[in-house]
């Protein structure tokens, strides 16, 4: 059987580079996942930057184009991976979509505005439009897949409440902190309860600073369609509260989410995984405490071999509805949005 001819857009960390990380899970870019794939074939890579063709060339042996139009021309990919900078999403969303490419994976964010990411996701409602992948790759993770599956198994209850934290960079903006590392945080809790994160209010630094720290409020809401799509795996009563802790001054990494449930508690995030439950309590009689399971997953993730495989399923089947979608890129775009605009009313009625 032929192998699916795959291309890449961006030939930067995420599309290769980071490959040469020692420490991380592999395949840990697109060029990695597509070269471990037995389904597809590494075809072709693109970059307006020589330097990065050059050693993109030398790496994969394929050949490279400047000229994104003229590879698609040329390569006729059926995969065609956009690891650009996110003001440039649509522009080659909308060109893969003209030469029709049937599957696009869009590096996350989406877009940098709410405008382009409506009109991405609208390329996938016109006739014989793409199917057009959001890389949120927690989505395809194997240990936040166990954690949906807890959840949604409910022997820790309902949850009740929701905790998130992201830090990440030193002196970053807390927007752009948000905005690049936090698509992820947004994304992977609408995700896990397959419900709509609202933004209601903000308190603490100001989001536009690189010092201290801003939490966000937030409710998570099931919509109507969400109900009906998953109508018996819903594990929570909507809404439920959301806090997002969003800090400067660290000098180290930390994204986590923390589940408070009516039996129970969960933690997960980058070197975290906690599971504990609600039981007699130890320490005093007639009160409950809650034990760690000792529950735990190992092995790789296949984060991003996961995805691939998804992409290349939509391949093979046009119909498939994705993962990780363009409509779900367009969620966590509106819910930074809102954040923004909220964040910008109350800045002048402060004055």
């Amino acid at each position: 059987m032929e192998k699916i001819k795959a291309a890449i857009i961006g030939l930067g960390r995420i599309a290769s580079i980071l490959e040469d990380d020692a420490l991380r899970e592999k395949p840990c870019t697109h060029a990695g996942a597509i070269a471990a794939n037995e389904d597809c074939v590494l075809a072709a890579g693109c970059d307006n930057d020589e330097k990065r063709r050059k050693s993109f060339r030398e790496r994969w042996k394929v050949p490279i184009f400047y000229d994104a139009a003229i590879m698609l021309q040329e390569i006729k990919p059926q995969i065609l991976s956009i690891a650009t900078h996110p003001d440039s999403h649509y522009q080659y969303c909308h060109l893969a979509a003209e030469m029709k490419v049937p599957v696009i994976i869009c590096e996350k964010p989406l877009a940098d505005n709410l405008s382009d990411a409506q009109k991405i996701a609208d390329l996938t409602k016109s006739n014989g439009g793409p199917v057009i992948i959001t890389n949120h790759e927690r989505r395809y993770s194997n240990d936040y897949r166990y954690v949906k599956a807890i959840l949604e198994e409910g022997s820790l209850g309902d949850i009740i409440s929701i905790r998130m934290v992201l830090y990440f960079g030193k002196k970053r903006k807390l927007i752009d902190m948000l905005w690049d590392d936090g698509t992820h945080l947004i994304d992977v809790i609408m995700f896990l309860t397959d419900s709509t994160l609202i933004h209601k209010q903000k308190w603490g630094a100001d989001i536009d600073g690189r010092t201290g720290t801003v939490w966000l409020e937030g409710e998570l809401h099931h919509t109507q369609n969400e109900l009906k799509q998953k109508p018996q795996t819903a594990s929570h009563k909507s809404p439920v509260p959301v806090i997002a802790e969003i800090g400067a001054g660290r000098d180290h990494l930390v994204f986590e989410i923390e589940f408070s449930c009516e039996s129970g508690r969960l933690r997960i995030g980058n070197g975290v995984f906690e599971v504990w439950q609600s039981a007699p309590s130890p320490y005093a009689e007639n009160f409950y405490s809650l034990l760690n399971t000792g529950d735990s997953l190992s092995g790789p993730t296949g984060y991003f071999a996961n995805m691939l495989k998804d992409a290349v399923a939509c391949v093979k089947d046009p119909k498939r509805v994705p993962v990780s979608g363009a409509i779900d890129g367009l969620k966590v775009i509106e819910y930074f949005d809102n954040v923004r605009n909220k964040n910008m009313a109350t800045s002048k009625n402060s004055f």
